[in-house]
């Protein structure tokens, strides 16, 4: 793909088609391209495959036949030794969370940052300013199997944007939490949408996609399907440093402890 199609389009999947070594086909003739800072849900029964086409998105799995393009790069043509650098402008919450739990709240936010060799003196300015954004600036210091279940879940999401990720994965981000706590995660991810990120959230939830009105694609019998017509992308935030932008809006929202 050529740089202009790169940057208009996150991701272009073609024809897609996945198993598991002789098993049957998990997805099958999947096609659906995701455009540079849209909103989108992916809804589906459990077991229909959301989670499965999340891990072709992250680079995890290579699809059985198909095309399927990241970032202008054929996924089941990368070498292995590029698909690091791939995935660090991918970020990823899992549904379970995946929370090192002998890590404080902050440590597990700085482990991606400290991965990527980021100097120490910036890792805790932006792990700092995005614990303050998130309303964990008083849980720094805390071990996060103390924490309730949505607060957890808010160290999830910051541990998966701390790095600045051009698009974001959510699986079943709201699946353990209650109305308000998940009300308020859709929300931050609706801001960093704006500030130029794509976000897929994976959920079962139709009446919480039917109700905000973004484009989404179903999984149903290992197919995908387009409930809505066009995109409906968040506005950008206004132009300015990333630690602006991010403070202003933690303001604006005033987010507090989950």
């Amino acid at each position: 793909m050529g740089s202009a199609e790169e940057n208009q389009f996150v991701a272009r999947f073609e024809g897609v088609a996945l198993r598991y070594e002789r098993g049957p086909e998990i997805l099958r003739d999947v096609s659906f391209d995701l455009k540079s800072d849209s909103f989108y849900f992916l809804t589906g029964p459990s077991g229909a495959g959301k989670t499965t086409l999340l891990r072709l998105l992250y680079l995890s799995l290579k699809p059985t036949r198909g095309s399927a393009a990241v970032f202008g790069h054929d996924i089941a043509k990368t070498p292995r030794d590029r698909l690091p650098d791939l995935r660090r402008k991918i970020g990823v919450v899992f549904q379970n969370f995946r929370l090192l739990e002998h890590l404080s709240v902050f440590d597990n936010v700085a482990l991606p940052l400290r991965v990527a060799g980021i100097r120490e003196e910036d890792v805790r300015r932006d792990v700092a300013e995005l614990l303050t954004w998130v309303g964990l600036k008083d849980h720094v210091s805390v071990p996060t199997p103390t924490l309730s279940g949505g607060q957890q879940q808010l160290v999830a999401i910051a541990r998966a944007v701390v790095g600045r990720p051009k698009l974001i994965l959510a699986d079943e981000p709201t699946g353990n939490v209650d109305e308000a706590v998940a009300s308020r995660l859709i929300h931050l991810f609706q801001e960093l949408n704006k500030l130029g990120a794509t976000v897929v959230i994976a959920t079962h939830n139709h009446s919480l996609a039917d109700r905000l009105g973004y484009r989404r694609f179903n999984v149903d019998g290992g197919r995908l399907w387009s409930e809505t017509t066009s995109d409906t992308a968040s506005p950008r935030a206004v132009a300015g440093g990333y630690r602006r932008d991010m403070t202003a809006i933690g303001n604006a929202s005033g987010t507090g402890a989950a």
